[in-house]
């Protein structure tokens, strides 16, 4: 039987919680949708959330061009 020490555990948790995956991009991109649509931001702070908006969304369609690339087999 194998015994982890409680930092291991805290550890490998950490790890876990700190993973980003291209779902939570997308999420963060309907987020964004979202605020905007409902008046969440401040005028000043439009040209950083464009910005933003549209790095992630630029990430996300190379990721998908990628993803769509590789052989369904991979």
């Amino acid at each position: 039987m194998l015994f982890r020490s409680p930092e291991a555990s805290e550890q490998e948790q950490e790890q876990a919680s700190n993973d980003l995956s291209i779902n939570d991009l997308n999420a963060m991109k309907v987020i964004i949708d979202i605020a905007s649509s409902r008046g969440a931001f401040k005028p000043n702070e439009m040209m950083a959330v464009g910005q933003t908006y549209t790095k992630l969304t630029a990430f996300l369609d190379a990721v998908s061009k990628q993803q769509s690339a590789q052989p369904s087999g991979a």
